[in-house]
């Protein structure tokens, strides 16, 4: 070593940078950037805003309990009712808007046009609007709403769209209240939990005496009731929920999604069986307050999510490396 200064010629800046220092695109600028690559936004919003209206102001065809115009106020008071099962409503539009975000770049890729086509299935939903006043059915207003949204972006988008957008867009389904019809769901799951609780609590020693959807205890020391909300109704939508968007997410193949799907109800059911053993155990062995509490612990509440939450990540596990091994072997 000489001591002197090294001459050479440094290389000169190509003024790109490297992939590791290049800045990620922040999801606020992402999501401007798709809204303004959005093409036909005025055509469609105009459109939505003025279908919005009409339901707002000549939507309800019933004026009975509810005086009032607005379907979308019916449908307020329908998912407030403490009698039915139908609070899970508003989450519904948020999740659809939500999934749509995560499809943006999907279906921005898409050849998104004007078809006219799409005016056919708006105007179809518009004379089941006014089908729905001539015979003063609620659920028919209520379809027809979602059908016109559906028409309304294929008028202003394109078929393309509406083939890509079928999921999330029939997740709506889940926000039409059912009221006194959900009972034709609940009542057999009441059944069903009921009998399967009977049956299991013999099996671990618990006596317990079972009249419908009753259970009582032989020395009188608990009576419960399998109500509609603890047969799962609200669990099973919500474990459905979870399955379709869990499945939609992951997979591409259409049985898996569906294999996942059918998996909601089982685990419905066996979660809030464990749920109703708990109480009855414990109920047993403490008696009514004992049982109560299990019964409206917050913490107990979240027990038939479980065995969804483990059985669908273990199921979509082995699913994922069935994949991988058929992608090995073809």
């Amino acid at each position: 070593m000489n001591g002197t200064p090294n001459n050479e010629p440094s290389p000169p800046n190509s003024g790109l940078s490297s992939p590791a220092s290049q800045p990620t695109p922040d999801w606020r600028q992402d999501t401007v950037e798709c809204w303004h690559r959005l093409p036909n936004k005025a055509f469609f919003f105009g459109l939505l805003a003025a279908w919005l209206a009409l339901f707002q102001f000549y939507g309800n065809p019933i004026r009975g309990y509810l005086h009032t115009s607005s379907l979308f106020s019916v449908l307020n008071s329908a998912y407030n009712d403490p009698n039915a099962d139908d609070s899970h409503g508003p989450l519904i539009p948020i999740l659809v808007v939500i999934l749509y975000w995560c499809k943006r770049k999907e279906l921005l890729a898409l050849p998104l046009r004007i078809w006219w086509p799409g005016g056919l299935i708006f105007i179809s939903a518009l004379l089941l609007h006014v089908f729905g006043y001539w015979i003063q059915q609620q659920f028919t207003a209520i379809a027809a709403l979602f059908i016109g949204l559906w028409g309304l972006m294929g008028l202003a988008w394109g078929p393309a769209w509406l083939r890509h957008s079928l999921f999330p867009f029939w997740l709506f389904i889940f926000s039409v209240p059912l009221g006194a019809h959900g009972q034709i769901i609940t009542f057999p799951l009441q059944q069903l939990v009921s009998w399967l609780t009977e049956q299991c609590a013999h099996i671990l020693g618990v006596d317990v005496i079972r009249v419908g959807t009753q259970l009582y205890d032989p020395a009188g020391k608990y009576a419960y009731e399998v109500a509609a909300a603890c047969s799962g109704i609200r669990s099973l939508v919500a474990i459905f929920l979870l399955a379709t968007v869990y499945g939609f997410v992951v997979f591409k193949s259409p049985w898996k999604r569906v294999f996942l799907m059918v998996l909601a109800a089982p685990f419905s059911v066996l979660g809030n069986l464990l749920r109703m053993l708990m109480i009855i155990i414990v109920a047993s062995m403490g008696g009514q307050s004992a049982g109560n509490f299990v019964h409206e612990n917050f913490f107990t509440s979240l027990l038939p999510y479980v065995p969804a939450i483990v059985g669908f990540l273990l199921i979509g596990r082995w699913l994922e490396k069935s994949e991988e091994l058929e992608k090995t072997r073809t």
